[in-house]
Parts: C-alpha cells; structure tokens; sequence
C-alpha cells in the first residue's frame, strides 16, 4: 500500500484540530504521520495517535498559507501527501480513497467535502455527520465512480485533495508570494495546467466541514484578496478571484477599473460584515447568494439606495 502523509494547517480553532486527529486515528488505513504546519505562537494539545504528529512552527505576521502547505509537505516522508484543512473531519476511508484512486494516476485528486451545521460534533459519529451535512451549493458533486478529469483549473480547491509527494516538489508548491487570503489555490491550478499535471474529481475521500463563523465574499480580507488578485494579474496576465472583486465593487468597497491598479475605497463596515457573514444555522456561507442580492439591488428601479437596499433587505 502508497504510504501517505497528511498535512494541515492549522492557527486557533483547537477543537477543530483535536477532531482532525481523532478522525485520521480511525481510519480503515492509517497515514504514516500527521504534520500541522502552525500558524500562531503555541502548539497544539492534541489527543495520542497511532500515528507519529509533527508540529512545525510559521513564523509570519499574515496568513502564510501557500509557505506552511510547502514547509510542512518537504518534511513528509509519505509517498502521497493528502492535504486537509484543519476544519475537514476525515471520514474512515478517505486516506484509503486517495491511495486507491492514485494508482495507475500522476496528478492531483480532490475528494469530497460536506459542510456540518454548527453544534454538529457535539456528539461524534459519523451517520450523525452524515445525516445533517449538505453540499456546497457553488460546488459541483463528485463522479459516479472512480476519477473524473476536471477540465477547469479553477475549480481546484485546497481544503482536501492529494498528490504524489514527488510531483508535488517537482513543481515547487505553492507560491509563497501570495500571503493572506485569497488567490493561491487558483494560481497554483493554473501552474498545474500549464504543466500538463492533470486534475480529478473523485468519489471518495470524504471530508466533513466543521462549522466555523466566516464571510462570503470575504470582506474581513480585502487587503489581502486585493494584493494577491494584483499579484495574479501580474503573473498570468489577468485577475483571479473575479467574483468577490464584483461583490466587493458593488458593495462600493473597490475600484477594480480594467486596466488600473485596484483601489480600496473604503473600509468594511458593521453592515458589510452582516450582509456577508454566516449565521450558525448555516452549513457555509454563500457568495452567489450576496451577489445576487446585491445586483438586485443595484438594478434601476430598485426604490433605495444600492447599499439602503441591501442592507434593509
């Protein structure tokens, strides 16, 4: 059997860490290791293993994510690295899912994801997971069966998926000049076509979201999605992350005009973070959702104000 290492990131949300581990504890094939990449000043407590569990400290006053996914993947000693964010509780098979689906293939995978509402892991047990967890509305299911290639690089999604450690190095990773929020995963897409490396979906190697407040779009990190859609336009040419940048113009936070650098106009306020953040009985929050509001509102004829209107609604 692929010997495989898993990697997280991982910064506060301890008891969602502790759930990480407990899950890869009882998988139906055990990875080799268990490294988290930690992004705040303290390690972890976190429960025994059957499986050695590797802390490494980031030292970096942003959100490193693209330089901890790196530094934790070139410790690994795992043939195949499967990458799970710190709030994806690993359902018994996935580990297994990934080294089965990776046979005979050299690319990336991306397993399943199901969002839990919050209070779901109050009581464990996976038919209780699975009885209350939905899919993402902006993400399409997995195939019937097997792997399917997916065509469209921007579709990859950094939360759980795997690779070959080799193919995975030989690229370099991720590029650590994006810092913050926002841009990594769809640059790091873009690397892999350009390299002819293939994408999948998968059936399998499912991962339950544990719920956790957060905003979408995600306006509590303007500066960094700002920085790092600029830092995309200069690399490739155009910009990434277009449907926050809409969301966040219509909001009048930006000037994204063709051409200009992006400005900020202004900082998010109460309103903007009550328009976009998400209430405890949703699974996730939901950027279509605020788009289309917002573009309603925005329509002439809407009666108030653009930003009156959306708020009011």
């Amino acid at each position: 059997m692929t010997s495989v290492s898993v990697v997280t990131l991982a910064r506060g949300r301890p008891d969602h860490l502790v759930n990480v581990v407990r899950g890869l504890a009882g998988q139906t094939c055990l990875p080799v290791e268990l490294i988290v990449a930690v992004m705040q000043d303290e390690e972890y407590v976190l429960p025994d293993a059957p499986f050695p569990v590797r802390q490494i400290r980031i030292a970096h006053d942003a959100l490193p994510l693209a330089a901890a996914r790196n530094a934790a993947a070139q410790l690994a000693q795992g043939e195949l690295l499967v990458f799970l964010d710190m709030d994806c509780i690993p359902a018994p098979a996935l580990v297994a899912d990934y080294a089965g689906l990776m046979a005979g293939f050299d690319g990336l995978l991306m397993g399943e994801v199901m969002y839990l509402p919050g209070g779901a892991t109050q009581a464990w047990g996976y038919d209780r997971f699975a009885a209350v967890a939905v899919r993402h509305s902006d993400r399409r299911g997995p195939p019937p069966r097997g792997r399917e290639i997916c065509a469209d690089y921007r579709c990859f999604w950094s939360l759980n998926f795997a690779m070959r450690s080799a193919t995975f190095l030989t690229l370099g990773g991720f590029d650590e000049r994006y810092c913050g929020y926002g841009g990594e995963d769809t640059d790091f897409g873009k690397m892999l076509d350009q390299a002819g490396v293939p994408i999948a979906w998968i059936k399998g190697g499912l991962a339950y979201h544990q719920y956790h407040p957060h905003h979408m779009p995600p306006v509590h990190h303007i500066d960094s999605v700002v920085r790092n859609a600029q830092l995309f336009e200069a690399k490739w040419g155009y910009r990434t992350m277009g449907h926050w940048l809409h969301a966040f113009r219509l909001m009048g936070l930006i000037d994204d005009t063709a051409g200009r650098p992006i400005r900020i106009l202004r900082r998010p306020d109460a309103d903007d973070l009550a328009l976009t953040g998400q209430q405890s009985h949703q699974p996730y929050a939901n950027s279509a959702s605020v788009i289309r509001q917002l573009e309603a509102a925005a329509r002439p004829h809407g009666g108030a104000g653009r930003r009156d209107a959306v708020v009011a609604a």
